[in-house]
């Protein structure tokens, strides 16, 4: 992608005296034109980048700007080559190791020594999600029109979208963009999304608030739940809820306290622990979660 090419552009001419743009354009394997248009980009964005014609001529950053060659450290840069990692273990592609490696052209040491962080953002769903990663990602850069089916808690739909942002939160892949539908920006969860195609019509980018991923406007909460656990459910309430959810009672359970959200996805979430667990408050879902056992018995009846 041209942003990419920007980074490693800049990264080079960062480390090198002088480059042309034969060389530039054989690294990035694209046109000495293509490489012209994105040294004027650079510009643009106020690198004051220097053109010389000629014999000994090249492309470099104007030496006065250049009061430190290396803009930054080496443990700075590891760690965006550890986020960099981290995008081909969801792709399922090399093109950011690629990418590293130009980073690193020159006399850099940034690749030099061990890795201390490795981040792998895959999951079990690696296969289907990485295609959609990538069409999603041509629907942003190209400004093209998203359609796709998507499954939610109120049914399903046929959607048509402006896709603005690829978004990487609570372990999850999003898309935050404008449903046509809704008249309104929207997050869609990508493991949602089936039949994903490009459409033709391409759009003009809107004013694009960035979405409010916050605790409070996604989980605003509203249900004060109160339970008791067995002493063997601790290790998953403190992966969950953290160490302050529940205090320890004398025979040893635990007194679990929390502000949750949905009502569904309590109950769903307080029938995984079996006959360990038993909700006290709130009152009235104590009778839904007996109904759902009781329905659940004559399941297997």
């Amino acid at each position: 992608m041209k942003i990419d090419r920007l980074i490693g552009i800049l990264s080079i001419l960062l480390q090198k005296d002088m480059v042309t743009a034969s060389f530039l354009a054989e690294k990035f394997e694209v046109s000495r034109r293509t490489i012209n248009r994105d040294i004027e980009d650079l510009c643009k964005a106020g690198i004051p980048v220097v053109t010389r014609q000629g014999t000994h001529g090249g492309i470099s950053i104007m030496e006065n700007y250049k009061v430190d060659r290396t803009v930054f450290t080496t443990s700075e840069m590891q760690d965006i080559l550890a986020g960099l990692r981290s995008l081909d273990s969801v792709n399922g592609t090399n093109r950011y190791g690629q990418l590293m490696e130009k980073l690193s052209a020159g006399s850099s040491d940034f690749m030099a020594g061990d890795q201390s962080i490795l981040i792998n953002l895959s999951s079990w769903y690696k296969a289907s999600l990485a295609p959609k990663i990538q069409i999603i990602r041509d629907a942003i850069e190209n400004r093209r029109m998203l359609g796709f089916f998507y499954f939610s808690p109120k049914g399903e739909s046929r959607r048509a979208i402006e896709p603005y942002y690829l978004i990487f939160q609570w372990s999850n892949w999003y898309v935050w963009g404008w449903c046509d539908r809704r008249k309104d920006f929207r997050l869609f969860k990508l493991n949602r999304m089936e039949e994903l195609q490009l459409h033709e019509k391409c759009f003009e980018k809107r004013q694009v608030p960035m979405p409010d991923l916050s605790n409070e406007k996604i989980f605003p909460g509203g249900i004060q739940v109160k339970a008791v656990f067995e002493a063997e459910c601790k290790w998953r309430l403190v992966e969950e809820f953290g160490r302050n959810c529940f205090e320890e009672l004398e025979d040893g359970r635990l007194l679990f306290h929390a502000d949750y959200t949905d009502k569904e996805n309590l109950l769903t979430w307080l029938l995984t622990f079996g006959e360990r667990a038993r909700l006290l408050e709130p009152e009235e879902l104590r009778a839904e979660i007996k109904e759902i056992i009781e329905k659940m018995g004559k399941n297997y009846s």
